[in-house]
């Protein structure tokens, strides 16, 4: 590709930052020698500032027609095709603008505008060989997209045929519609359904009695959505959201998850065509869609009181709801849609949470639903930026729970502490809130006394979740513990006595773990935990009653001797862990939390020794660490639950697609999975099973905390296994940003480590992995631990870098002038550290090799050079001494002069030496040397010819 300029003199500038001066002088000078030396940012940098500097509309269009030049170089389409486009708008006969458009064209897949630029352009100038090239590429390619579109419209026919078929059989029409999936996920395939009407018959599928036709319909629309916005906008008016959440909220559970990943896929079709520019003139101009958005979130918000929609389906809603409205980072100022949703549907989930599923007033709910809605309120309430919002927040609420709780008749106050219940578990604050309303304690106390099973069940719930908030847990400790006690002993109900179980066990574990506060007798809270353990391996019982066993074990295991107990106990973890797989997702937090109290996987603030010392003087409470809470026991608990099959359930956990897995609960499992990797003769075990799989959604779908374990977990892996078994296809290239983000000043100097040692493992693989390090901009941050005073991280970044400089893009950073990149490396081949010398005279022999005019640098680097080479030369150690001669090597060969100054030195007769080979040299060694030799002999020959 050629740069226009005219032949002038005149100085040209090296770098993007110098650009200044007339446009005429930045278009004929720095942009086109930019773009010339490779440097096409810089070049559309210098053409960017010309066109805005330029008055004449002939100069833009050649600036214009330059910048698209380097888009297309820059692989940016679209900016190229608009560029050229405008130079065409000031003179339509410009060939070369219409060339660029062609090929910008060519790789949008608008293969018939191509064409037509091409065959103008071929009009012209006949005699073109690289437009008559162009010309019959284009041909080919309709031709075969031609072929293509017409072989799918066949097949789409055909499939069509068959379903609409009454007389055809069942299973060819459940055939016909598992085709029409698979094509339907093909762009031909999309594109001839939606053409076709293929919208009206999937409508009409949808109606169908058989289950697998309903999904295939479900799923071809999914195909039809995925990353398409017109075309989901026309499916979402023609087919309604009324229907599609009809089939959502139908009974079965498979449909209703199929009809909420596909407004998931609409969801994310929508949002994503709101942030993309649409430009050009040949496409169609898009109406806003947010207008579609609003529709779906109302229909959404229109399900949750309704008495005709499932329970799972309800579910599938609620999860919808909580990825969809509140914002995805709180940097954004902008929080109108979660404002809206709280105006509209705020009293619409209070009714899911206020409704007690046995009595006959309120919606059907699933076991998980009001765990669901409390995720959903606690979401919303979080995305409120000022005490204004949230006081409204807290009004509505209040509101709500009075309007029940002033009714005649207990069901009025059942669904009034129902609604506290679950505002507890999200909203904490607005739980606290309701429940300091006037009589609404007092009333949670009777009620737990009540005879019927339903009342006491809902009190006593409201109590757990109430004993974990601070204000209430003294009085309902001075209060309710005598209650419970009284409960569990007497109460004829299985499902009453594992409650106050678990409210006993919430209780007894305030003092979490620190071993000196305990609330109950000495050995009390191994017998809860005996109890909750047999609870939970008591198959006969509900799922949702051995589900609360987990939740006292959850608190309880701040004990030692209740952890070591646990992880003895082979078939209570197994029952924990099946419980963890199962369809209840409440028991995640749950499972996870008592996961990481057996792992000790908690953060724990050491205090400062002389500031215990001061406590003590002052008769001030000291923590005391559990005697069972030292390492050894520690590790010994991680064996015991590698051995039971706990990798297994964290990795079904994570594939749970449900609010309860909570950003918490995925930081409990990252904890989890860092503590297991720990010792490495376990990470084999972790990665077999599925573990390392399971990392990387951690690694970005979590807390800021979350993300940072997951990461050094998938680091750890990284370091001790092949990359490219423990994460094979495109896994390998997903670790590299959480890897980098461990590349900072947050994290501890042993992350920086692990970091760096795993990023080193992993730009030695390929090519197409270093570009994705230096796409996430790690090559700056490994510079900068390359002067950590501490020597490992020193020496690990130095290591990196020596991968890194196989890229092109690396070596070009040495090759600027005007940094001590070199002379960096050039000075840590001399220093004592080996691991260090390594690194930095590897990274010397691979640049001085790949970069030859480097070699002629080295010398300007530092006077004592000549000295780090003969110290490499003489090096007892066989690596080094190897880099030492390849760097020899490679200055000899680079330059004349350089080869005369290195024999002139003693560097001759070590390389004598070494050439002689012998014991203690190896073979590459003396054969690199005796190169060097024949180097500076052929050197004299040419002399003494002259």
């Amino acid at each position: 590709m050629v740069i226009e300029r005219e032949q002038r003199g005149g100085a040209v500038s090296e770098t993007s930052s110098t650009c200044s001066g007339r446009p005429e002088e930045l278009r004929d000078e720095e942009g086109n020698a930019l773009f010339k030396a490779g440097d096409i940012q810089g070049a559309v940098c210098c053409y960017t500032k010309a066109i805005k500097r330029s008055d004449s509309q002939a100069e833009r269009a050649v600036l214009y027609r330059n910048r698209s030049a380097c888009y297309l170089k820059q692989e940016e389409y679209s900016k190229a095709e608009s560029d050229a486009s405008k130079a065409l708008d000031t003179d339509p006969g410009d060939v070369k603008a219409r060339f660029r458009r062609a090929q910008a064209f060519q790789k949008l897949c608008r293969l018939d505008q191509a064409f037509l630029d091409a065959q103008r352009c071929a009009q012209v100038e006949p005699k073109n060989k690289t437009f008559q090239d162009l010309l019959r590429q284009l041909g080919a390619q309709i031709q075969q997209k031609s072929v293509q579109l017409n072989s799918t419209d066949a097949r789409v026919q055909q499939m069509f045929s068959l379903l609409l078929d009454a007389s055809a059989n069942d299973s060819d029409r459940q055939k016909a519609a598992q085709n029409l999936v698979v094509l339907s996920r093909e762009d031909a395939g999309a594109e001839q359904i939606f053409r076709n009407d293929g919208v009206k018959l999937i409508q009409k599928l949808l109606q169908s009695k058989q289950e697998e036709v309903v999904l295939s319909a479900l799923r071809t629309l999914v195909g039809l959505c995925t990353g398409h916005q017109s075309r989901t906008m026309a499916i979402v008016n023609e087919l309604g959201m009324e229907q599609l959440c009809t089939v959502m909220g139908a009974g079965a559970s498979t449909v209703s998850l199929a009809a909420c990943h596909l407004l998931q896929v609409m969801f994310e079709a929508l949002t994503e065509g709101m942030n993309k520019e649409i430009r050009g003139k040949d496409e169609a101009i898009l109406p806003e869609p947010s207008k579609e958005l609003r529709s779906m979130l109302r229909h959404l918000m229109e399900m949750m009181p309704a008495s005709n929609v499932s329970g799972p389906g309800r579910d599938s809603a609620i999860n919808l709801l909580v990825k969809q409205v509140p914002r995805k980072s709180l940097k954004n100022p902008d929080n109108s849609l979660t404002l809206w949703v709280i105006d509209q549907g705020l009293k619409k989930f209070l009714e899911v949470a206020g409704t007690v599923p046995e009595l006959s007033e309120g919606p059907p709910l699933t076991d998980n639903s009001h765990m669901s809605c409390s995720v959903l309120l606690s979401k919303l309430y979080d995305d409120l930026k000022s005490d204004a919002e949230r006081d409204n927040f807290n009004k509505l609420c209040e509101e709500y729970v009075q309007q029940h709780f002033s009714r005649h008749g207990l069901d009025g106050k059942l669904r009034a502490i129902q609604t506290v219940s679950v505002l507890l578990q999200g909203p904490s604050d607005v739980g606290n809130r309701t429940l300091e309303m006037s009589g609404m304690m007092d009333a949670v106390i009777a009620l737990c006394a009540s005879e019927d099973v339903t009342h006491q069940q809902v009190a006593v719930e409201t109590v757990i979740h109430a004993a974990g908030k601070a204000k209430r847990a003294s009085f309902i400790t001075a209060n309710g513990v005598a209650l419970l006690k009284d409960l569990y002993k007497k109460s004829e109900n299985d499902r009453i006595r594992v409650r106050a179980l678990v409210g006993l066990c919430k209780l007894g574990s305030a003092g979490g773990t620190d071993f000196s506060m305990k609330q109950f007798a000495e050995g009390s809270t191994l017998k809860l935990a005996k109890q909750c353990r047999k609870w939970l391996c008591n198959e006969s019982l509900p799922q949702t009653s051995r589900r609360w066993s987990v939740e006292g074990l959850a608190y309880l295991t701040f004990d030692a001797d209740v952890k070591e107990d646990l992880v003895e106990d082979k078939n209570a973890l197994l029952a924990m862990f099946e419980l963890a797989k199962s369809e209840d997702k409440t028991v995640l937090f749950a499972v996870g939390s008592t996961l990481v109290n057996c792992t000790n996987s908690y953060e724990v603030e050491k205090p400062d020794p002389q500031m215990v010392e001061l406590a003590k003087y002052a008769k001030q409470h000291v923590p005391e660490e559990h005697p069972k809470d030292a390492p050894s026991y520690v590790e010994k608990r991680l064996g015991k639950l590698l051995e039971s099959g706990v990798v297994s359930a964290l990795v079904c956990m994570v594939k749970q697609e449900s609010p309860a897995l909570t950003e918490a609960c995925r930081d409990c499992i990252a904890r989890v999975f860092l503590a297991l990797v720990e010792r490495q003769e376990d990470r084999g075990t972790v990665v077999a099973q599925g573990g390392g799989k399971a990392l990387i959604p951690l690694a970005f779908d979590n807390t800021d905390l979350g993300k940072i374990k997951a990461a050094q977990a998938l680091a750890k892996i990284t370091i001790t296994s092949n990359p490219q078994i423990a994460f094979p296809g495109e896994r390998i290239y997903e670790m590299v940003r959480p890897l980098v983000s461990l590349l900072s000043l947050e994290c501890t100097l042993l992350q920086n480590f692990e970091a760096l040692m795993a990023l080193t493992n992993l730009a030695g693989i390929s090519e197409r992995i270093r570009q994705k390090i230096i796409k996430e901009k790690a090559v700056p941050k490994i510079e900068g631990y390359m002067f950590e005073e501490h020597g490992l991280v020193r020496a690990s970044a130095t290591e990196c870098m020596c991968n890194l400089v196989l890229s092109t893009e690396v070596q070009k950073l040495y090759l600027a002038t005007g940094n001590d990149r070199l002379k960096l490396l050039v000075l840590y081949s001399g220093e004592e550290d080996e691991r260090l010398r390594k690194a930095a005279a590897g990274t010397l022999a691979m640049l001085t090799a790949e970069q030859p005019e480097l070699c002629a640098r080295i010398p300007g680097t530092t006077t004592h050079w000549l000295e780090i080479i003969q110290s490499l030369l003489l090096c007892e150690i066989s690596d080094l001494r190897h880099r030492g001669v390849v760097i020899v090597h490679n200055m000899m060969q680079a330059e004349k002069s350089l080869a005369e100054t290195i024999m002139e030195s003693e560097a001759l007769e070590i390389l004598s030496v070494l050439a002689k080979g012998g014991e203690g040299t190896p073979e590459p060694v003396s054969k690199t040397a005796q190169n060097c030799l024949d180097q500076a002999v052929e050197y004299t020959c040419e002399c003494v010819s002259w």
